[in-house]
């Protein structure tokens, strides 16, 4: 296919604010129960009836979060969703609507909101949520896209961050550390660009790594999974920040001190491979690397018989006394004050 070397602009002020939510809106289809109301008057109308709501927003912003020149825009929607139905996954609950808002400025014409939604909307179908609402406004400089996530689940199914007791087994779901690495790839691939702009990558030995970071997965199975084997976590967090940040949230909140084995840690062969390539060690990567969305949570000792051989979860470790503190075991046996390395979008 020939690439379109001048692709239609419409600019955005020729249909003003009202028109472009109309227009943006229009595939947004509603599907919960508990949608009395979505898209169309000053606020939406939710019914959950006896369920307890829960809700989380998060910011994407140009520069800070996401860079445009590798991110396609209707990955970038996708991925905008995700993030914040993952918090809904890891309170254990059912994510079922969602809000956004956009602020855009003039370089960006129609056709690239158009691929933005493109994503939110795939994203919406594949997680079965309803768009009800949000805002669009200008930016003066980049895009700036803002989710508020909702989900509801029955009062005695939500997990917080603060039940997490010593002995209970650290869990976490899939392998680690692949979206980092995708970033570092893509990254590379940039400068090299910047340097050649007539070079073309070839990034068919980074294809996982690549899709991890730029359309990563909420786990919404795995509250089914759960059930299906009758666990209840008894604490929950999304691996965001990275491993050990998350880590250190569970247990300064549950008042406990971990043990986490290295060995224990479920890596992709294909990480592996790319750290060696990038000369950076695994471990490092993986307790540090963020945008993993995948689960990390405790459970009873003696639930581990109901979980010792699924696929679907690696137990890479257990809680002690606080007093004992939060440490990583190598595989020669040493013990690791472990710290909070991982992203943090307010650092210099």
């Amino acid at each position: 296919m020939i690439e379109d070397k001048n692709p239609q602009r419409t600019s955005i002020a020729q249909l003003g604010e009202f028109g472009l939510i109309e227009h943006l809106t229009r595939n947004f289809d509603v599907t919960q129960e508990s949608t009395l109301k979505s898209i169309g008057d000053d606020a939406a109308v939710l019914d959950f009836k006896d369920k307890k709501v829960v809700v989380s927003t998060d910011l994407l912003i140009e520069g800070v979060h996401f860079d445009l020149a590798y991110m396609p825009l209707k990955h970038l929607g996708y991925k905008a969703v995700v993030v914040n139905i993952s918090d809904i996954c890891a309170m254990n609950a059912k994510p079922t609507q969602i809000t956004v808002s956009v602020a855009v400025s003039n370089r960006f014409p129609l056709e690239a909101l158009e691929e933005l939604f493109a994503g939110i909307t795939h994203a919406a179908k594949e997680y079965n949520v309803d768009v009800i609402g949000g805002d669009t406004t200008s930016s003066q400089k980049g895009l700036i896209i803002s989710i508020t996530a909702i989900g509801e689940a029955d009062e005695n199914e939500i997990v917080y961050r603060n039940g997490a007791k010593q002995t209970d087994l650290l869990v976490v779901t899939g392998d680690i550390g692949a979206a980092y690495m995708g970033l570092q790839v893509l990254e590379r691939e940039k400068q090299v660009f910047q340097v050649n702009p007539n070079s073309q990558p070839d990034l068919d030995a980074y294809t996982y790594l690549i899709e991890r970071q730029l359309k990563p997965e909420a786990r919404k199975d795995i509250r089914t999974l759960l059930h299906a084997l009758e666990i209840k976590p008894t604490s929950m967090i999304d691996i965001s920040d990275g491993l050990s940040s998350e880590i250190i949230h569970l247990c300064k909140q549950s008042k406990v001190g971990c043990n986490l084995y290295e060995d224990k840690l479920p890596l992709d062969p294909q990480f592996i491979s790319v750290c060696e390539e990038f000369n950076i060690d695994s471990t490092t990567v993986a307790i540090n690397g963020g945008e993993d969305y995948e689960l990390l949570f405790t459970i009873a000792m003696e639930d581990f018989e109901k979980i010792k051989a699924n696929p679907n979860f690696s137990i890479i470790g257990h809680m002690t006394q606080e007093s004992e503190g939060i440490h990583l075991v190598t595989r020669a046996n040493t013990k690791i004050a472990l710290k909070a390395r991982g992203w943090d979008a307010l650092s210099e």
